[in-house]
């Protein structure tokens, strides 16, 4: 396997090095790595942020627009199903075309996608468009990857990688503050149409910056089958995932989705023994260290993600802090992935991946079970002192994972490798919050009748136990209007205690995850390419 890399289509200026050498091209600063991370960062920092800037402007669209609970859970849900179903098939595309086209498109349509959500007058505008987004999100954050891969010397690449998630992870953790920020003082329309002018800034770096490196043997064709059946495949697991806490677990729809997701995966898995040239050569899958990496995103999105997703209600609703407060009490977790992430890289080009990602689950698997102990009264110390942790662990999973699923790869696939990182992210996500949300209804079910009777509370009929469980999952005491003061007490002293029960099981099932994360981790090493980084020349 090479690193060198050829270029079809050159532009003026554009001219490829045979090795990613670190410096500058001959044109100055086209091609030069720094320059060419600090302008992916722009554009996938845009994508990051939007994953959960939009969460504290749905109130104030579902207002705005008389929309319906369920219209504006579409908000969320139509993003994230494009993102998802896409992303693999949108590396394809990189691999195809090259990554510097791909990753200009991405911005170009992910930015005008926001500025038409910020214009519409319906929710079913906002939704369409959402989901336009997801689809241009998902050609921009693999054909970034694609594009450090080629333009860095291996021995730096984790280094790279290591700002890249420090980038994604600080994006991602400060969305809820800005959101807060642009609601409250401008407008729900704000937050999308702060995605403008940063996309102008990337389209603008990434024409005068970036350089189209292609490896000698890209593909030429492309899996029609293979992307239809995978594409299926992928939106019955996530749409079974998105409607469970709906349905049931129990229900047949749901399993009937399952089901359905499992066949066209083994249909996909036959189809692409059969073709020419696959989408997904199964014979990645023979790296052991690759496929472990892709298990280890997924294990570490459920445990993060999952166990994150109830944190903001903890905050929010039960310490009863705005959204702003929300955040800023989520920076040490923002600043532990700011400050962790390149020293991460750093480490894992001296180390290797195997030590700091199992040490870095082992940390995950901590600050889970310490979550575990939270109790409606804890100070922001102590909270402060998990979230740190939880950052901490983190920064060397999401930067070592990546490098070893990307740089197990052959160059020539590294566009189909960085969707399949996004998209293990993306399931494990998927997957932790409705686990963990089942964990979590589950529990207050089991425990909100009897903690109920115990306060001496008038009893509830099954329709309003029904309500009330649903209130006390996110944490809201379901205080009737017109209730006594001393009643309405008593029932939020019910719910936040039921609450915590729920949210405690669901992080120690979360650290359970991490602590089986550990395992999978010794099974990583450094990828292929990095082992021949030395002699490659150094930025």
């Amino acid at each position: 396997m090479t690193s060198q890399t050829t270029l079809d289509k050159t532009g003026p200026g554009d001219q490829a090095p045979s090795t990613p050498s670190g410096g500058a091209s001959a044109s100055g600063l086209r091609g030069h790595p720094w320059f060419t991370l600090i302008t992916v960062a722009v554009g996938v920092m845009m994508v990051a942020l939007d994953g959960t800037i939009v969460a504290i402007a749905n109130p104030a669209i579902q207002k705005d627009l008389n929309a319906s609970f369920a219209e504006v859970q579409w908000i969320t849900n139509g993003y994230f199903l494009a993102l998802a179903v896409s992303l693999i098939t949108a590396g394809k595309l990189g691999d195809r075309f090259g990554h510097r086209q791909t990753f200009l498109i991405g911005v170009v349509g992910f930015a005008a996608a926001s500025g038409a959500i910020g214009m519409s007058s319906s929710i079913a505008l906002v939704v369409t468009f959402r989901v336009l987004q997801g689809l241009f999100g998902a050609l921009l954050m693999p054909a970034a990857l694609g594009l450090l891969r080629a333009t860095f010397p291996a021995e730096k690449l984790n280094m790279a990688i290591g700002i890249w998630g420090m980038v994604i992870g600080a994006s991602t953790a400060g969305g809820p503050i800005l959101g807060g920020v642009l609601v409250e003082h401008v407008n729900w329309q704000s937050v999308f149409f702060i995605n403008v002018p940063v996309g102008i800034l990337a389209v603008a770096l990434g024409v005068w910056i970036l350089l189209d490196h292609r490896a000698e043997n890209a593909p030429r064709s492309f899996d029609l089958l293979g992307i239809a059946l995978l594409s299926a495949a992928m939106f019955c697991l996530v749409w079974a995932l998105i409607k469970a806490p709906e349905w049931g677990w129990g229900d047949g729809k749901t399993w009937a989705f399952i089901v359905g997701s499992i066949v066209l995966f083994a249909a996909f898995a036959f189809w692409e023994t059969k073709v020419k040239e696959p989408l997904i050569p199964l014979g990645l899958f023979r790296s052991v260290p690759l496929s472990a990496g892709v298990v280890l995103m997924v294990l570490m999105a459920i445990a993060f993600m999952g166990g994150l997703f109830f944190v903001t209600f903890y905050l929010q609703n039960v310490h009863g802090m705005s959204p702003i407060d929300a955040g800023l009490h989520l920076l040490p977790l923002t600043g532990m992935m700011i400050v962790g992430s390149p020293l991460a890289g750093a480490m894992i080009t001296k180390l290797g991946p195997r030590v700091p990602l199992a040490g870095g689950m082992a940390c995950t698997a901590l600050a889970m079970y310490g979550m575990s102990t939270l109790e409606t009264d804890t100070g922001s110390g102590v909270m402060s002192l998990w979230f740190a942790l939880l950052g901490l662990g983190l920064a060397p999973v999401m930067v070592g994972a990546t490098e070893v699923i990307v740089g197990n790869a052959p160059m020539e696939l590294s566009g189909v490798a960085g969707g399949l990182q996004q998209a293990a992210m993306q399931i494990g996500g998927s997957l932790g919050t409705a686990v963990l949300g089942a964990v979590m209804a589950s529990k207050v079910d089991s425990d909100l009748a009897g903690n109920w009777a115990d306060a001496g509370l008038p009893p509830l009929t099954a329709a309003q136990e029904h309500q009330a469980s649903e209130a006390v999952q996110v944490g809201v005491p379901p205080i009737a209007p017109g209730t006594p003061e001393a009643i309405a007490t008593k029932i939020t002293g019910v719910a936040h205690d039921t609450f915590i029960s729920g949210m405690s099981l669901a992080s120690l099932v979360a650290a359970g995850v991490a602590v089986v994360a550990v395992l999978v981790a010794m099974l990583t090493k450094r990828g292929a390419n990095a082992e021949a980084g030395a002699g490659v020349g150094h930025i």
